[in-house]
């Protein structure tokens, strides 16, 4: 029984940001908000998530100690890729707007706090952005802004699966139980975004809507997610404006919201969401459920007060 269990405000305002879950916290790295400098070089900045208090932080810059260890941490950029290996994050591609594309691959030391400079790779690929990345054990799929590849490592099996859903753009990919998950995107053809959630079995080669209960998020692209056990945490993104003049030029808003869409919710959850609901007395509850309560429902306050977006 899926259904969304957290909506929080407040969080990092991004869209084409990338993350990854080590634990319990999500790692956010760099990402595009209107009004912020793309053009300056500066460190790309690292926010993370705690799923149990249910707030962000944003981590402080690196001491680079010298320009020659400055080049060890990524600008700050958007569209780019970032996966888990073990205890390391490997952070690959995106842009900014003074250098453009990088080739250059990363990799974030996760019990450190530090980034350090790895391999380039001009002669294996050209510069990207705006590309992803998701796998079972039976199914690989990636996409780039300009062209599509695969790479497989140590998986018995690599299939690559074309995804035709309206011609979906920038929506969200994330694999569970050997199935994949597709969250909202953008059909240019109909200029609509989307909220809608699908799955696909690789066994079955078969599509199938899914219609979670709870409040889910509204129409957008360009949003990031991970997996956590269970759990999805979505956020981020990009949608129409609800009210006229709010947005940029193509009338479209950044998002700071975040939202939990939990696999299996056990009755503790569906106990929590429904003194939140219907506002039921909370004076009588043990603390640390109180407290846990007040972490469902206490927006975070790191993100600045913008409305426009980057198309």
């Amino acid at each position: 029984m899926l259904r969304w269990t957290v909506h929080l405000e407040g969080g990092p305002r991004r869209v084409n940001h990338a993350a990854v879950a080590v634990g319990h916290k999500v790692y956010s790295f760099g990402g595009y908000c209107s009004g912020e400098d793309y053009e300056t070089l500066r460190q790309i900045d690292v926010h993370v998530f705690n799923t149990v208090s249910l707030r962000w932080t944003k981590l402080p810059p690196v001491r680079t100690g010298g320009r020659e260890h400055a080049r060890e941490v990524p600008y700050m950029r958007y569209g780019h890729t970032a996966v888990l290996v073990d205890e390391t994050v490997l952070i690959w591609g995106g842009r900014n707007d003074t250098e453009g594309a990088c080739n250059v691959l990363y990799a974030f030391e996760v019990s450190r706090l530090t980034h350090t400079h790895t391999v380039t790779h001009t002669h294996t690929h050209s510069n990207t952005h705006t590309h992803s990345h998701t796998h079972t054990d039976s199914l690989s799929l990636s996409h780039t802004h300009t062209h599509t590849h695969t790479h497989t490592l140590s998986l018995s099996l690599c299939v690559v699966v074309v995804v035709n859903l309206s011609f979906l753009c920038f929506c969200l990919k994330v694999a569970y139980n050997g199935e994949l998950y597709v969250f909202g995107g953008y059909n240019a053809r109909l200029d609509r975004h989307f909220s809608d959630l699908w799955k696909f079995n690789p066994e079955a080669f078969s599509w199938k809507k899914v219609e979670p209960k709870g409040k889910g998020p509204c129409p957008r692209r360009r949003q990031c997610c991970c997996m956590l056990g269970d759990r999805i945490v979505l956020f981020g993104g990009t949608s129409p404006c609800p009210e006229q003049g709010m947005g940029d030029e193509f009338n479209l808003m950044d998002h700071s919201d975040l939202y939990i869409l939990d696999f299996s919710p056990n009755l503790k959850t569906l106990c929590k969401l429904a003194v939140i609901q219907y506002s039921l007395e909370q004076s009588g509850l043990p603390h640390d459920i109180r407290w846990e309560l007040t972490a469902m429902t206490t927006n975070s306050n790191i993100s600045r007060p913008i409305f426009s977006s980057h198309g």
